[in-house]
């Protein structure tokens, strides 16, 4: 009987964990609705809790400033951390707006799928397609993940970070090989990275998988702090070795368009 009341308490705690935080969330919606801010009781009365919890919450929340109080009015507003978090959609939105004019322009100029990729906890994460119409085409879809060693947005934005920044990336993920021609000595790909910056785009050179070539190239927003990347994706045999340096440039050219679109200026090749 002992070992089961302990197994209800533990229970008990786990799900006050999420029902504490569904409470939180229910919280910054309300304030979020409200133009003026909320008091506590019409907090309170607006998320159906008790005055005491939402007080208990709206301080925790204050500690991390998602929301904020003004002593003057006696009322909570939102605060500059929920703001930032917010904003952090905003910029992933912005970016796919500006970028899929000009990704579809590159998709129509040269016939092969075109994608836009943001780096998200040292991964790459496609946000965007416009699709080839060929038959035959590469596919990646949005939310889908690539490794940044063996991907040709994820070296793109490799090459933007300094040395430091990439070897916490390699050790955290590693070089896993994933086809015959995948990067697994952190040297070579830095050898890489160092002609992707020299070129202004880097390649994937069936390295995520046989059979398809990625060009990518880096995009940057107003402070010069790479945001994104985009690629153009097809089969090796339409996406030859021979035709990488002008379709190089053709990506690089969109992704500068996109990088001025957000009010940056163009990644300088060196």
């Amino acid at each position: 009987m002992e070992k089961s009341h302990r197994a209800t308490q533990q229970t008990g705690t786990h799900n006050g964990t999420v029902q504490s935080l569904a409470r939180a969330l229910s919280i910054l919606n309300a304030l979020a609705a409200s133009d003026r801010g909320l008091s506590l009781s019409e907090t309170a009365a607006r998320t159906g809790l008790a005055v005491s919890t939402t007080h208990r919450l709206l301080n925790t929340l204050q500690q991390k400033n998602f929301v904020q109080f003004n002593q003057d009015q006696g009322i909570w507003t939102i605060g500059v951390q929920s703001f930032i978090v917010g904003n952090a959609f905003l910029r992933v939105r912005e970016l796919s707006q500006i970028a899929r004019p000009n990704m579809r322009e590159l998709m129509e100029s040269t016939g092969e799928t075109v994608n836009l990729a943001v780096e998200n906890q040292g991964e790459a994460i496609y946000i965007a397609q416009i699709e080839s119409h060929m038959t035959m085409r590469a596919i990646a879809k949005p939310g889908g993940r690539a490794a940044m060693h063996a991907s040709g947005v994820g070296k793109a934005l490799l090459a933007t970070m300094d040395d430091e920044a990439v070897n916490q990336i390699l050790m955290r993920h590693g070089m896993p090989k994933l086809t015959g021609n995948t990067l697994v000595v952190p040297e070579e790909l830095k050898n890489q990275l160092l002609e992707a910056r020299q070129k202004g785009y880097a390649v994937d050179d069936e390295e995520n998988a046989i059979g398809l070539r990625c060009i990518a190239a880096a995009i940057v927003d107003e402070t010069g702090q790479a945001v994104g990347a985009i690629s153009l994706s097809g089969p090796t045999v339409r996406v030859r070795s021979d035709l990488i340096s002008s379709l190089g440039e053709a990506v690089k050219t969109t992704a500068d368009h996109i990088t001025i679109g957000l009010g940056g200026s163009p990644i300088q090749k060196y």
